[in-house]
């Protein structure tokens, strides 16, 4: 094949690759006498067609099969003798078709930018981290208690205050007509606890036993059923009992309650299950601070089109969060200019990061394994809890759905081996400190 390179501006190059006829007819008629052996007609022995029916029939196919090879291959190859590396899939165009002359394309193509990889022993690392301490585990195990209490119902008949438990019958109305699903009897409720419609289970504090009341709610906006949503309605409830929660004593008993031998037992579990919660954050933010130090590092023109591609995905979630009313308060004093220019700063920053990262990960050979890709399978399935084997059935079914594992997995394992290069300092910080988002 013949190249002439057209364009060579910063990481673009632009080329013009002609294969020439000769070669294109040789693997035709190959290709042909393939076909010839197999083709059965009317009137003929099994290979025996002669080659004027079989190009008549398959000639036009076979051209357009064996360019669309040629091309490939072609770029393929110039791909590989240039040691050209593209940001992106190259642009290709067929000028000329091959078809009884030469096949011309162009390709056009942004490279991926030299990369130098940092020294990382000059990367230092500030690693807070949090004592447990034992009143944080007084409150854990508090909390477990409560998440044990049993309601045991009131004898006397007295208004309910927030917290205790009403059990009641209730018929929601929308402009004097009930709803579907607005129904309900010996329905449990937490007097201003949570789960219902906001403003529903605050109303019922001071009810008792034996007491109707028509309460006045409004549905929210996003509420699930579309027929109700942003609605007022009147629910008319009627009390039937009131119970009150009994939290069990942190005490030798109740560990054992829990298939613990002892309250020692349980306090030491507690510890190591907080002690993990602290590492996790210790190691998102020593993940953060290395990121940042990277970035700071990754001084090299990103790809146009990548900082472009990595734009729309950004721009197209700030419109989704806009729309939905949650945009960034910060946002809405900025005019839509500036905000771009600031989001295009950020697509930049994540594609020189990205960049390096994969760099770093390439040049010490940190790969994803099928292994890496099950365990992350049934860590996502787990986390359905009932519908765990559906989910593990969808994957089976959808193998390429498990790739949407390959790219976070591989982050991870390049920061952990980065993590094992940088020299750590460590910080001793208050558990608040170190549960803190530092955008806050």
């Amino acid at each position: 094949m013949l190249v002439t390179e057209t364009l060579s501006d910063g990481l673009k190059r632009g080329f013009t690759v002609v294969v020439p006829e000769p070669e294109l007819a040789e693997k035709r008629e190959k290709r042909l006498g393939e076909l010839a052996r197999t083709m059965q007609m009317p009137g003929f022995r099994p290979g025996k067609v002669p080659m004027s029916m079989v190009r008549k029939r398959y000639g036009a196919a076979v051209a357009a099969e064996i360019a669309e090879t040629a091309v490939n291959d072609a770029s393929d190859r110039l791909l590989t003798e240039r040691g050209l590396r593209p940001a992106m899939t190259p642009k290709l165009e067929v000028t000329k078709p091959g078809q009884n002359s030469d096949l011309e394309f162009t390709l056009e193509l942004e490279l991926l930018p030299e990369i130098t990889i940092p020294v990382l022993t000059d990367i230092t690392l500030q690693k807070p981290v949090a004592e447990v301490s034992d009143d944080a585990v007084s409150e854990a195990a508090q909390k477990l208690a409560v998440q044990r209490q049993i309601f045991k119902p009131v004898e006397e008949t007295r208004p309910a205050a927030k917290g205790e438990q009403l059990t009641v019958d209730f018929i929601g109305r929308i402009d004097g007509e009930a709803f579907q699903g607005g129904t309900a009897s010996d329905v449990n409720i937490i007097v201003a606890g949570d789960g219902f419609i906001p403003g529903f289970a605050e109303q019922m504090e001071g009810m008792s036993a034996g007491e109707t009341r028509t309460i006045t709610v409004n549905f929210p906006a996003e509420y699930g059923a579309k027929e109700l949503a942003g609605k007022e309605a009147q629910f008319e409830i009627t009390v039937k009992a009131l119970s009150v929660a009994e939290v069990p004593a942190v005490d030798e008993e109740f560990a054992k309650t829990l298939g613990l031998e002892s309250l020692e037992d349980l306090r030491t579990k507690i510890s190591q299950q907080i002690s993990r919660e602290y590492e996790q954050f210790t190691r998102q933010k020593l993940k953060r601070a290395l990121l940042d130090a990277l970035a700071e590092r990754a001084q090299f023109a990103a790809p146009v089109s990548l900082v472009e591609a990595e734009f729309a995905e950004i721009w197209r979630q700030v419109e989704q969060e806009k729309a939905a009313g949650r945009a960034d308060p910060e946002d809405e004093t900025k005019d839509e200019a500036t905000l771009k220019d600031e989001y295009k700063a950020i697509a930049d920053r994540r594609v020189r990061l990205g960049l390096l990262v994969a760099e770093i990960g390439r040049a010490s050979n940190i790969t994803v394994s099928e292994q890496d890709l099950q365990r992350a399978m049934f860590n996502e399935a787990m986390k359905y809890r009932d519908q765990a084997m559906q989910v593990v059935e969808f994957f089976r079914k959808n193998p390429k759905a498990l790739e949407q594992f390959r790219g976070p997995i591989f982050e991870d394992k390049v920061v952990d081996y980065l993590l094992g290069q940088v020299t750590q300092e460590e910080v001793t910080v208050t558990p608040e400190a170190l549960a803190a988002d530092p955008e806050s």
